[in-house]
């Protein structure tokens, strides 16, 4: 274990409380834990972090990322850094992220640390308390400088000029550490202040809308049509049999990447939809005819926002539009005064999304410089060559938060 004192910039000096409110002392500790040591002592101040994160993440909550390390390959060095406002397991933990080194950096056979997610994971924001997100990354780049790992830290899945992002950038224009934004990608997003109905109107075509009203009359008149939410856990098992089965007929069955295909994935799924259940974050949406599931979605949630984590639909009844039309019944999330957002967590450019939500989320993957002559060397050969392919192939990095400078 790796770990040592980090000064808080702050003058308070509080006790700690089992509240939600953060609780400060004098000095702070990071720590960089190795995954197998993660106690279940940890789990009560881990889910606290999580509801006051200044950026939610579901995929670095305890009940999502237990299962996923628990299932799928990771590095034997990976570790789990901690930053906490005090003492370990004394005061509030204030910061989190699992971070580790990888062999090949994209083609490149070139050695560097990243944060660490899985094929599942559709975000790589670390948890931190709000207010504390300067000090989050001076702690984590003061333990990354120290450690003996080579290359270069590269952070995947960050939300471009969010609140960690800004932080991020701010740390490293201070300490002369170079930071680049070198991939994003703009996925949907759903937020507003209108109602469902009202931002159903404002952002679809009058003609799409008329054609989805043909599509679920037609659906109507051939049975029994059903919408359905769910947000405990009763039969969930057999939801999740029928999701698994679902997708697995679909092209993502026929070309081996839907969940079902393969063991880790499958318990993977299980397990998170289970953990999201005890947690009160999961959310089940289904259509079905006369029983007999159409389209499927699972969303999580987390604080003030909220995943739309997968989906799958009867490509037999494509003409109908099954997963446009649950995902219609979706927007009611908006009347929900606890959610301000959902992600869409999909693929940029996705066809169906795009044209139901009107919203946009960049998200981005930066490689940050560590301290060192022959990581910086490392670093600085890595960007000139990433430089001169994007030049060749034409490549464009949207920055939003330079172009709104």
């Amino acid at each position: 274990m790796d770990s040592g004192g980090f000064q808080i910039e702050s003058d308070e000096a509080v006790h700690y409380e089992t509240s939600d409110r953060v609780s400060l002392v004098s000095s702070a500790t990071a720590e960089l834990l190795p995954i197998g040591s993660i106690q279940e002592a940890l789990i009560p101040s881990w889910q606290k972090l999580a509801r006051n994160a200044v950026e939610p993440n579901v995929f670095y909550e305890s009940w999502m990322l237990e299962p996923a390390l628990k299932h799928f390959s990771i590095h034997p060095e990976l570790q789990l850094f901690l930053f906490w406002a005090g003492a370990p397991y004394k005061s509030d933990l204030i910061g989190l992220l699992p971070v580790g080194p990888a062999r090949q950096f994209g083609r490149w056979p070139v050695p560097f640390v990243q944060n660490w997610t899985h094929h599942n994971s559709f975000l790589g924001t670390p948890l931190v308390r709000s207010g504390f997100e300067n000090q989050f990354w001076t702690a984590l780049f003061k333990q990354l400088d120290a450690k003996n790992w080579p290359g270069f830290l590269h952070v995947r899945g960050l939300v471009v000029n969010g609140p960690l992002d800004q932080a991020l950038r701010s740390v490293c224009a201070r300490q002369q550490r170079r930071c680049d934004l070198v991939h994003s990608e703009a996925r949907a997003l759903l937020q507003s202040d209108l109602d469902a109905d009202s931002y159903y109107t404002k952002t679809v075509r009058g003609k799409k809308r008329k054609e989805l009203r043909r599509q679920a009359k037609r659906l109507g008149e051939m049975g029994d049509l059903k919408f359905a939410h769910h947000d405990d856990d009763r039969d969930l098992n057999g939801w999740i049999d029928d999701f698994l089965k679902l997708e697995r007929q679909g092209w993502k069955g026929q070309n081996g990447s839907a969940l079902d295909c393969a063991d880790d994935t499958r318990r993977f799924f299980r397990e998170a939809l289970f953990g999201a259940t005890s947690a009160g974050q999961l959310e089940r949406h289904d259509l079905r005819l006369d029983g007999k599931p159409l389209a499927m979605l699972v969303n999580f949630l987390s604080s003030t926002g909220s995943f739309s984590f997968k989906t799958a639909f009867d490509e037999d009844y494509a003409r109908f539009s099954p997963g446009v039309l649950l995902q219609r019944e979706n927007l009611k999330i908006l009347e929900r005064p606890a959610i301000d957002w959902m992600d869409s967590c999909a693929a940029e450019d996705h066809s169906m999304i795009d044209s139901l939500w009107s919203g946009r989320r960049h998200i981005g993957r930066f490689s940050i410089e560590l301290k060192g002559l022959s990581r910086t060397a490392m670093f600085r050969g890595v960007r000139l060559g990433e430089d001169l392919m994007a030049q060749i192939k034409g490549r464009e990095i949207v920055d939003i938060m330079q172009a709104q400078r």
